[in-house]
């Protein structure tokens, strides 16, 4: 019995001791990752367009046709510091043929504007005479009811005025028929005027006897040129 009891006692020593139960580990999960949001990315709305504008082209201005008016002033200077250094020099009889010379080559100036202006009053006439034949009054018709009539008509504008002769007509400026009147309306014989508006013809409009034949101042045209200019315009005498 006591043997017994000392084998239990070695086999109690020997038994190994029961190993606690091993506790188990409960790993917890881990929480799932949320998914990264997805940006919601605004579609532009594409910009409306602004009209084209139109595109105007400036019209280029026309090219200023350049004259030689400078070179002709420069020279006009030279020549008259010329002239004035020649004067001290020249004696009484040089001074007086330089303003013979002169007077001669302004009188051929104002001859070539006296031409220029007739011939820009010939078609100012002529269209003149193409309306009036339209409106059945023109003046040639007019001259032509009587031999050797003179008609005179103005321009519309007032400022120059037309004698017709025959089928020809000649063009006076309204400082020219002024004095014109004048004379016609002044005092004196028949013959006394007829002299006086002969002598201003002589004088002033010489291109009148290319038109109008008269031989001197005895003509009777001369005569009913003065009665056609007072019958034509009223002359206020004053004093």
């Amino acid at each position: 019995m006591a043997a017994k009891a000392v084998k239990r006692k070695v086999a109690a020593k020997k038994a190994p001791a029961k190993k606690a139960a091993k506790k188990k580990v409960v790993k917890k999960k881990a929480p799932a990752k949320k998914a990264p949001a997805k940006k919601v990315v605004k579609k532009k709305t594409p910009a409306k367009k602004a009209p084209a504008k139109k595109v105007v082209k400036k019209k280029t201005a026309p090219k200023k046709v350049t004259t030689n008016k400078g070179s002709i002033d420069r020279q006009k200077e030279f020549l008259v510091k010329e002239l004035r250094g020649l004067i001290p020099k020249l004696d009484s009889e040089g001074l007086a043929f330089l303003v013979e010379q002169g007077r001669i080559h302004l009188y051929n100036m104002q001859v070539v504007k006296l031409n220029r202006a007739a011939v820009a009053a010939h078609a100012a006439s002529s269209r003149a005479g193409q309306l009036a034949k339209k409106t059945g009054k023109t003046a040639a018709a007019a001259a032509k009811g009587g031999k050797d009539k003179f008609v005179l008509r103005g321009s519309e504008t007032g400022s120059s005025y037309y004698l017709y002769f025959r089928n020809d007509d000649i063009m006076f400026s309204k400082t020219e028929i002024v004095q014109l009147v004048n004379i016609a309306s002044g005092p004196g014989s028949s013959l006394e005027i007829k002299e006086r508006i002969y002598n201003w013809f002589r004088r002033e409009r010489t291109d009148f006897f290319g038109i109008v034949p008269i031989a001197d101042k005895f003509d009777d045209r001369l005569k009913e040129l003065a009665a056609l200019f007072k019958k034509s315009f009223k002359v206020r005498h004053t004093g």
